[in-house]
């Protein structure tokens, strides 16, 4: 347990930064989590609108260390991939 006032405070600050990068990290699964849904439901347009959605998110994401930069990029690509293989 922390003794002195400056650890108390680290505490608390980690506490409150780990809440809201898990609300972040929450974000961006669930956009992601709504693209891979519409792609697997077939249709096109509802996978377009979900990624235009998605896109931003991740990358607000990695700009916000909940993720890396480069896994984010990934993700986008290989998910704008994967919609713009799709037939309709």
């Amino acid at each position: 347990m922390a003794n002195t006032s400056s650890a108390k405070k680290a505490t608390r600050v980690s506490a409150r930064r780990a809440s809201i990068n898990k609300n972040r990290l929450s974000r961006v699964r669930g956009t992601v989590k709504k693209v891979e849904e519409a792609i697997a439901g077939g249709k096109k347009s509802d996978a377009e609108a979900a990624l235009k959605a998605a896109t931003p998110e991740v990358m607000r994401g990695a700009q916000k260390g909940v993720m890396h930069k480069n896994a984010a990029s990934r993700k986008v690509s290989r998910l704008t991939l994967r919609v713009r293989a799709m037939q309709g």
